[in-house]
């Protein structure tokens, strides 16, 4: 682990204990941090389909912390005024570099919703995650050149949007997942301007061990061995509105599927 990652994960720590205190100061005055019971290792079926079914009515997606290596000029360099950023294929750096990310491919298939179960078409998505190695592009020194794994798409009439990347590493401390944030417009989004929510997406248990069985993750395999979604700073009060259903094969690749409101 790089000490990026040390710096990161104090730095979400703080950030989600912080909002956690308060919440309760606030007495739960309506807001909740995660709005679902307490989950277990288990993962969820490998099948395919996203989390709820399009139409029905859900709860809001749980806000989480951006981590410390947002991209979004929050915490340092901004990728989301930079020409290339709206792309559905975030496998490669765009702008001065071209350098693809290793890693076995996972397309990431999302559905943004109302609370009222209607599509919210229109909005737009900003998604990154770590590499293969757990390192965040724009910021960890092996990758802080690059700018993949980060990217923008806008929702269509059915609220559906999708990216194609690879599968990331899981690196010490946290269980693998997948940050985003939900923009109004692509137009709010491509300027950072003021976005809905922040949240992040799990992976589940049986694909990421069949993932990290492949070449190249090896540091993946002994770093989840460490971590639980009941350890997890994020995951650990649940993820029944964040845990991706899966379906493909380390052969074909792999699509992650989440439909989720905001």
């Amino acid at each position: 682990m790089t000490d990026n990652h040390d710096r990161g994960l104090q730095f979400d720590l703080a950030t989600l204990f912080g909002r956690r205190r308060a919440l309760s100061l606030l007495g739960g005055a309506g807001l909740t941090l995660v709005a679902c019971a307490p989950s277990t290792t288990t993962s969820s079926p490998t099948t395919s389909g996203s989390s709820a079914a399009a139409g029905s009515a859900l709860e809001a997606i749980p806000e989480e912390t951006a981590g410390p290596f947002p991209g979004d000029g929050s915490n340092g360099p901004n990728a989301l005024t930079q020409s290339g950023i709206v792309r559905s294929d975030i496998r490669s750096s765009f702008g001065s570099s071209t350098k693809t990310a290793e890693g076995v491919q996972l397309n990431i298939e999302l559905t943004v919703q109302n609370e009222d179960g209607k599509p919210y078409a229109g909005a737009a998505v900003y998604l990154w995650h770590c590499d293969i190695n757990g390192d965040y592009s724009m910021y960890s020194d092996r990758v802080k050149n690059e700018n993949f794994l980060r990217g923008v798409q806008e929702a269509d009439s059915s609220g559906r949007l999708k990216f194609v990347s690879v599968f990331p590493g899981a690196y010490s401390g946290r269980w693998p997942h997948i940050h985003f944030e939900v923009y109004p417009s692509l137009a709010e989004a491509t300027k950072a301007g003021n976005k809905i929510t922040t949240s992040q997406l799990a992976l589940p248990e049986a694909t990421c061990k069949e993932v990290y069985g492949t070449t190249g993750y090896t540091q993946s395999v002994r770093n989840m061995s460490r971590t639980s979604l009941q350890q997890d700073m994020v995951f650990r009060d649940g993820v029944d509105h964040q845990m991706a259903t899966m379906s493909g094969s380390t052969q074909s690749g792999y699509t992650a599927s989440l439909t989720f409101a905001v």
